[in-house]
């Protein structure tokens, strides 16, 4: 197996920054030294990658991830082969994907189906979550067995979506319940699913079909609602509790008041709700919208939904930033959507993008560096049972590193990223700062702006239970 040096550079961790070289034997992390405390031991490594003026980081964990998932008749363009490389192109080194049972379907089935998408096909390391679209009898027993026997932790709950993943209270407490009981997670979808059906169907009968309307019938109440309910029956199951894809002020406060309150309560945002908004993008003329439609929706800038969001980053209100990566092409895939928002796919591209962004938010002053790497690498891992494998820069960790030049700069663009997409959602939007190396278990991954990694290089990860409880 190669050793690998990387020397000179400011290692950074979730506790701050300090000069350090790092020593690599071969997948794992050997050691960590001052500069200069492995200068006998450079001319026996098969490489020395020089990181002065650089940032050594954990490689990112991107825990909220759709590669091929079937929606909306028809499927995420990109398959974990693309998506894999694209996130590695940006400082991604895991990803969590999420296998899916809808109702009527076997949860075993559902998880096999996705080993058997991911097998061989991925780039860097990948595990699963496991959405519950039918809780019964049969589904609660087997979120037990895939917490102690498949590596599988955490299940995802809807509140929306009647008729394809909804489940109605009753469900979510039996499922909450189970949790509970077997030291799991629940994710939750959470919006009001039958009343922003009703929602949707008053508008189009009003004639308002363009992609603006996907927003406005999913308003923020509907956000707030349910992420109120979901805790509420967090609280009488005892069990804890993942909101994902935050977008909205309000429901934020709600999970700040219970987190104040000592619940195992967490929020998760992504990029898209940092950077974009109802008025800018999601309104833009004709159907150009189409690309911003996802669920939760953007919201209102003049509101102060993404001013808000920024601010729970800092206080830990938020604990996580992830991508809800689901694209789709304009072409054949939201056009489908043509003359009818709701029948626009939801999701959008943001793997390769999502460290480079919440750097951006350093340079803004919106988060420190230790914030960055902390909501980007650690609390991820340690939310979803990786740490330390996972997360950290340590003796006896994955040596999953980034080699970050906060000298250089990054203009996203669609003509450049690396997700099988058509379109970009932040076309135009310029970092300062850029993704240099990036290894993947001790073999390097990404260099100058290359590929040099290998499809079926990444594992599959058993996560243990969330090391981030109270």
């Amino acid at each position: 197996m190669a050793r690998v040096l990387i020397s000179g550079g400011e290692l950074l961790s979730a506790s701050g920054a300090q000069m350090v070289d790092v020593l690599i034997d071969g997948e794992q992390i050997a050691a960590l030294g001052a500069p200069g405390y492995f200068d006998d031991v450079a001319p026996t490594c098969d490489r020395v990658i020089d990181a002065k003026g650089r940032y050594v980081l954990p490689g990112g964990i991107d825990v909220h991830t759709h590669m091929e998932l079937p929606f909306g008749g028809t499927a995420a363009s990109d398959t974990f082969e693309t998506g894999t490389i694209a996130a590695a192109f940006g400082g991604t080194t895991s990803i969590i994907d999420f296998a899916v049972q809808r109702t009527g379907e076997d949860v075993h089935d559902g998880l096999a189906a996705w080993h058997t998408k991911a097998d061989g096909n991925c780039a860097i390391d990948y595990g699963f979550h496991q959405i519950i679209g039918g809780v019964d009898d049969a589904a609660l027993k087997a979120m037990a067995d895939l917490t102690a026997n498949e590596g599988v932790t955490s299940f995802k709950l809807f509140m929306a979506y009647p008729g394809v993943f909804y489940s109605d209270d009753g469900q979510i407490l039996r499922a909450m319940q189970t949790a509970a009981g077997i030291g799991a997670t629940i994710m939750m979808h959470a919006e009001n699913g039958p009343a922003i059906d009703v929602l949707v169907a008053q508008a189009l009968a009003r004639g308002e079909t363009s992609p603006r309307y996907h927003s406005l019938t999913r308003p923020v109440e509907m956000e707030q609602e349910a992420t109120h309910r979901a805790i509420m029956l967090a609280k009488v199951a005892k069990a804890p509790l993942y909101i994902v894809h935050m977008s909205a002020r309000e429901a934020v406060e709600a999970v700040a008041r219970a987190r104040d309150m000592g619940a195992n309560v967490f929020g998760e945002t992504c990029p898209q709700y940092l950077y974009l908004s109802l008025e800018e993008h999601l309104s833009k003329a004709g159907f150009e919208g189409a690309a911003y439609v996802c669920s939760t929706p953007l919201r209102s800038r003049k509101e102060g939904h993404q001013d808000a969001l920024w601010r729970a980053l800092r206080t830990n209100d938020l604990s996580i930033v992830s991508t809800d990566h689901c694209p789709f092409c304009m072409k054949d895939q939201k056009e489908l959507g043509l003359g009818d928002f709701s029948k626009i796919p939801n999701g959008i591209g943001s793997v390769e993008h999502r460290m480079d962004l919440l750097y951006q938010g350093v340079v803004t002053g919106e988060l420190s560096l230790a914030r960055w790497v902390e909501l980007a690498s650690t609390t991820p891992a340690r939310m979803f049972g990786l740490y330390p494998r996972k997360g950290v820069v340590a003796p006896g960790s994955d040596a999953d590193v980034v080699i970050y030049d906060p000298k250089g700069t990054t203009d996203i663009s669609a003509k450049t990223h690396h997700m099988n997409m058509d379109h970009s959602a932040y076309e135009g939007i310029h970092v300062d700062g850029r993704v240099e190396t990036v290894l993947s278990r001790g073999r390097v991954v990404i260099e100058n702006n290359t590929f040099t990694g290998a499809v079926g290089h990444g594992v599959f990860l058993r996560r243990g239970l969330s090391q981030y409880l109270l």
